[in-house]
């Protein structure tokens, strides 16, 4: 099978609702305001480090206090409300002072700005990727958050993929059965393939790269390799592809298949 018939094969099988669970998008769907949606996913995506069911667990912890409407609820909390929300949080590199000034910085971006897509808007220029993009957003909230949100904050100057932002671009941006979209002024042409472990081995076998690291040079690479496939939407294969990751029991042997 060449590269575009598995491609299109994976996608076809599993770009579907069902194999959301448990990606952490699933509390971010529940969240029918555009204006909470990009609020949860960025908290979501920021805090997806580990195992996916204990990603979950501390979603929850996190979202659970700020209610159904957690944009208004930030806007409303200061830093010293947040600290005593979170007294006893913790969740691998990430405690108290680090959750409790990331969200602080939210709460002002969403003040500042009046929502999390104009601070990026600020940023981004339309028609290229979403690195000066990526980059402004987390200035921002390092600054806002006094430097205590820790690696919650990955800015692309330091050569991370930015895998957990392009994450979070991926859900806002495009809006179909898996991801739920809110964001209007970002294109899905712009978006970088958020690369992870699973994401960089398959980009590997398909020879979208040869590099040996997973930093923004390689998403950038293996970006342009699918773009030749979905000029449009780059990251159009990305949801279905991973789901060979988080569900173990479906069949990868497909990829054996694959002919150059």
């Amino acid at each position: 099978m060449t590269v575009k018939e598995i491609l299109d094969a994976v996608y076809s099988a599993y770009h579907k609702p069902e194999y959301i669970y448990p990606d952490p998008l699933s509390p971010v769907r529940g969240y029918t305001l555009a204006a909470d949606r990009e609020v949860a996913g960025l908290i979501a995506s920021s805090l997806a480090v580990g195992r996916v069911e204990l990603i979950l667990k501390a979603v929850d912890q996190v979202l659970s206090p700020l209610g159904e409407h957690p944009a208004d609820m930030l806007k409303s909390l200061s830093l010293q409300d947040l600290q005593h929300i979170y007294s006893t949080f913790v969740y691998r590199f990430f405690k108290s002072r680090e959750i409790s000034s990331f969200l602080s910085a939210i709460g002002e971006a969403l003040r500042t700005y009046g929502s999390l897509e104009a601070l990026f808007m600020e940023h981004h220029i339309c028609g290229r990727t979403v690195v000066d993009g990526i980059s402004g957003f987390c200035s921002f909230i390092m600054k806002a958050s006094d430097g205590n949100a820790g690696i919650l904050v990955t800015p692309p100057e330091k050569g991370s993929a930015c895998k957990r932002f392009n994450l979070y671009l991926r859900w806002m941006v495009r809006h179909d059965s898996v991801d739920p979209g809110g964001w209007e002024h970002v294109s899905p042409a712009d978006l970088l393939v958020p690369v992870d472990t699973h994401m960089f081995d398959l980009a590997t076998r398909m020879h979208f790269t040869s590099r040996k690291a997973g930093d923004l040079r390689t998403a950038s690479e293996i970006t342009e390799a699918f773009r030749a496939f979905s000029p449009d939407d780059p990251v159009r294969y990305d949801f279905s592809l991973t789901r060979l990751g988080i569900h173990p029991d479906l069949d990868k042997s497909i990829f054996d298949r694959l002919t150059f």
